[in-house]
């Protein structure tokens, strides 16, 4: 049976472009079985003008994981 990976965990990725890496879960998507890891799986996201962010611009920020590519670290 596979660990349960809940927020806060220290978990490391096992494949993709990040393999290896570690990181904290910030949030855990239980209905789609995802995850949001701090500082994995990079995406950048194109900002348009606002009054909250008047300049706009592009925005890196982490994407979700499948959770069969995540493993807690020990």
């Amino acid at each position: 049976m596979a660990a349960r990976i809940k927020k806060g965990d220290v978990v490391v990725a096992l494949c993709g472009d990040d393999k290896g890496k570690t990181g904290r879960v910030l949030q855990v998507l239980s209905g789609r079985r995802r995850a949001v890891v701090e500082g994995l799986n990079m995406v950048k996201k194109h900002m348009r003008k606002t009054q909250d962010k008047p300049q706009g611009g592009v925005v890196s920020k982490e994407a979700s994981i499948h959770l069969s590519n995540l493993k807690k670290s020990e």
